[in-house]
């Protein structure tokens, strides 16, 4: 004779996920996700009980969860800027931050004089920099580059899904621009230095999304050299770092002969995003 397991009330799955270790959101979140309720749901519903599946998935959730699993990878999905993106272990996370670099492109294109400004996102993962620039300024003509097709793969669906018509390119930082000017460069490159420890908290997301060198700053020296001959006359390169490289990347941009060098705070107040503008020299 076998025993059907116990059921699972709301309320009884809130405190499995508590014993598990999970913070409060991330539960409420999940859950709801799970059983594709609201969170406010779940408060006036506690003793509703959870199907055997969902039981299951449930279980299977607060285990990978607690073991440092994205919130996103196991729902599959996570707001970014106003948009709902498919996010997979092939891409970064979207961080909130990030929202920084989008809004100051989108301060420098509501200033341009161009009609339809040129946008390149170098490095874009699940598309989130690319989409939701193309997504509040319609008229910017906005490519993608990214060296992992699995993460072009996520980019280019998300992209379909939300009726955003970026023009995505695979390929390593400006190769796939070979010959091309624009007027706008933005990026979240790699900018973790290979030995921070804190890297341990990062073990389900793509290393090679995460990692650049002993001093974090191998593909940023990249992008600031690499860029002008990529920009029209006047154009920008923005780029997202650690809360604590800003100094270290405004050098970069010194050093190569930028102009007009300047910083964004982040949520936190970290100085976050770096950008200058490109002046070609007179001959």
């Amino acid at each position: 004779m076998t025993t059907s397991a116990p059921a699972v009330s709301v309320a009884a799955a809130l405190a499995q996920a508590r014993a598990a270790g999970l913070d409060r959101i991330d539960r409420d979140l999940l859950l709801a996700e799970l059983l594709q309720r609201t969170r406010s749901w779940l408060l006036i519903h506690d003793d509703h009980v959870l199907s055997a599946d969902e039981a299951r998935r449930w279980s299977d959730w607060c285990t990978r969860r607690a073991a440092g699993v994205p919130v996103a990878y196991l729902t599959g999905r996570h707001g970014f800027h106003g948009l709902e993106l498919q996010v997979t272990p092939d891409v970064l996370d979207p961080r909130p931050d990030t929202e920084t670099l989008v809004d100051w492109a989108l301060d420098l294109l509501r200033h341009h004089p161009a009609p339809s400004p040129a946008v390149v996102d170098l490095g874009t993962g699940s598309g989130a920099i690319a989409l939701a620039i193309q997504h509040r300024h319609a008229a910017a003509r906005v490519t993608a580059v990214d060296r992992s097709a699995a993460a072009l793969a996520v980019a280019r669906h998300n992209g379909k899904r939300l009726g955003l018509a970026v023009d995505w390119r695979c390929g390593s930082w400006f190769a796939p621009l070979a010959g091309e000017r624009v007027d706008l460069i933005v990026s979240n490159p790699p900018y973790i230095r290979a030995d921070d420890p804190h890297l341990v908290n990062l073990r389900h997301e793509p290393i090679e999304a995460l990692v650049s060198g002993p001093d974090g700053l191998d593909d940023l020296r990249v992008l600031v050299d690499g860029a002008p001959a990529h920009l029209h006359d006047g154009g920008w390169l923005l780029l997202e770092h650690g809360h604590d490289q800003a100094d270290a990347v405004a050098a970069l941009f010194a050093a190569s002969g930028w102009q007009a060098i300047g910083h964004r705070q982040d949520l936190g107040g970290h100085r976050r995003c770096t950008g200058a503008r490109w002046q070609h020299r007179q001959t």
